[in-house]
């Protein structure tokens, strides 16, 4: 079944509700969504579209955006979703590489496509507005749906096939394993839509929740709590970094955060003083998730019970864990060979059920190293205690999360080694109060910061620049020529001592 059939039957069921809001504005019901997302649909088919085409959106979070969504989902084609903050080059190097004719946009993003050279046509999401309504498409549901990109540690881009199957599955089990989504929440999207908050928004149109998009289009804290305290019964994604600033502010300005209901934190390590606070100044609010786009929002989950827990024997070891897996999956434990580990014992976390992914988009071989035997290798590295509770140990992988969003290292690398002047560069993470993690890169060479930083503007998503150069003579290296970055990682965090 089409997921997209969620609104339909929202809208018919529910004609008049408020559905979509910008701020505080009610700008749409449920039918005018509905009508609005069919209309797109007409649109998308009259130029061409066919089921299963790939359509990108590349814009900021907007109710176009949604609107948008809801009418590639309408017509049958894939959604190809793309992180409003990356640089058009990555955008466009991700549309080529899902085969999309077509990128819904807005203005600036559309600017920065063409700048970048990109073949693919571009239309705003009210642009494609037809006069007419269409029925919406029939899908399987192993038919792909949403196409996720997430950089593998080499920084090329693999496409994860998410299917409506999936998203199904995932959004059912949220009402188990994570929170209540109720007619009367109003889920915030402060976070981008691109990723984990977009992918919740399915659950609230299944319950004919309201949607609003803060109109900084991102996160603001002071935004947020105002919004809250307006709209009421208020649900929002958030990265670690994001609950650490809503917190910190909260106290700041004497708010309690009033209207916020649930806030569901994932996309990175929380420490655990910071949740503590959290909790002490809000109350249990709060939700943890553990997942991978490969197993979007559905690995583990820590209930709100088990975050504001403080009296029960164990507490905080369990608040530091990720949760126990959600029920459409089950999570093991490997050694080297995928072999079952036993309980307390450190190895690869290994997932498998209805939310994980067939595969990568045309990349067998990707496909082949990550699902073995039913079981996705997450590549993370953690621990099951008796009572089922995932504790991440470390990545194997070397990605670096600020902000709730993930840098791959090599990509930052391949671009600081275009510069002459760099001779040898290893980029790594280190803690940082705010984001979590900033980028440090280690350099061998002469090349002027100023230089290096223009060089990554003009290739790479700004976050991901390096927000620190060390220079240093030469890169501590294994015997097999190996650069030793928990030697540079625990360089930087003695100078933070």
């Amino acid at each position: 079944m089409n997921i997209g059939h969620w609104l339909a039957r929202r809208a018919a069921s529910d004609p008049a509700r408020p559905a979509l809001f910008y701020g505080e504005s009610a700008i749409c019901t449920y039918d005018g969504w509905h009508k609005s997302a069919s209309r797109v649909a007409a649109g998308l088919l009259a130029r061409g579209i066919c089921a299963g085409d790939r359509i990108g959106i590349f814009m900021d979070n907007h109710p176009d955006w949604l609107l948008g969504l809801y009418g590639i989902l309408y017509a049958g084609a894939v959604a190809v979703p793309i992180n409003a903050k990356l640089h058009g080059r990555e955008a466009a190097t991700i549309l080529a590489d899902s085969g999309a004719t077509l990128c819904l946009t807005d203005v600036p993003h559309a600017s920065s496509l063409k700048e970048a050279g990109a073949s693919c046509a571009t239309a705003a999401p009210c642009g494609l507005l037809a006069l007419d309504e269409v029925q919406i498409a029939h899908r399987a549901a192993d038919d792909m749906a949403w196409l996720f990109y997430t950089s593998g540690t080499t920084g090329a881009p693999k496409g994860v096939m998410i299917t409506h199957g999936m998203l199904m599955a995932m959004s059912l089990g949220y009402a188990v394993d994570v929170d209540t989504a109720r007619a009367d929440d109003a889920a915030i999207y402060a976070a981008p839509l691109s990723h984990g908050a977009g992918l919740y928004n399915f659950v609230h149109v299944h319950v004919g929740a309201r949607h609003v998009v803060p109109p900084s289009g991102g996160f603001d804290a002071d935004e947020i709590l105002d919004l809250a305290e307006a709209l009421g019964n208020c649900h929002m994604f958030a990265a670690p970094t994001m609950v650490k600033r809503l917190t910190d502010r909260a106290i700041a300005k004497g708010r309690r955060g009033e209207g916020l209901r649930t806030v569901v934190y994932a996309g990175g390590p929380m420490y655990t003083a910071d949740i503590i606070a959290a909790v002490d100044h809000f109350g249990p609010k709060f939700v943890q998730i553990y997942g991978q786009g490969e197993c979007p929002m559905a690995i583990t989950a820590l209930s709100r019970a088990d975050v504001a827990e403080r009296a029960a024997e164990g507490w905080r070891g369990r608040l530091g864990s990720v949760g126990r897996a959600q029920s459409v999956v089950e999570v093991q434990i490997g050694g080297a060979q995928g072999t079952p580990l036993p309980v307390g014992q450190a190895g690869e976390i290994m997932v498998r059920g209805a939310t994980v992914m067939p595969g990568y988009w045309n990349n067998a071989q990707a496909t082949a190293k990550t699902l073995k035997q039913g079981w996705l290798m997450t590549g993370d590295i953690g621990s099951l205690d008796a009572a089922g509770y995932l504790t991440l140990q470390d990545r194997s992988k070397d990605v670096i999360i600020t902000g709730g969003s993930n840098v791959y290292p090599r990509e930052v690398e391949e671009v600081l080694l275009r510069h002459a002047g760099v001779s040898e560069v290893s980029v790594v993470g280190a803690p940082h109060d705010d984001w979590g993690e900033e980028v440090v890169a280690f350099l061998v060479g002469d090349a002027p910061e100023a230089e290096l930083d223009a060089l990554c503007l003009e290739n790479i998503a700004r976050f991901k620049r390096p927000k620190r150069y060390v220079r240093v003579e030469e890169l501590p290296k294994n015997n097999y020529g190996k650069v030793l970055k928990t030697v540079l990682r625990a360089q930087l965090a003695d100078e933070g001592t």
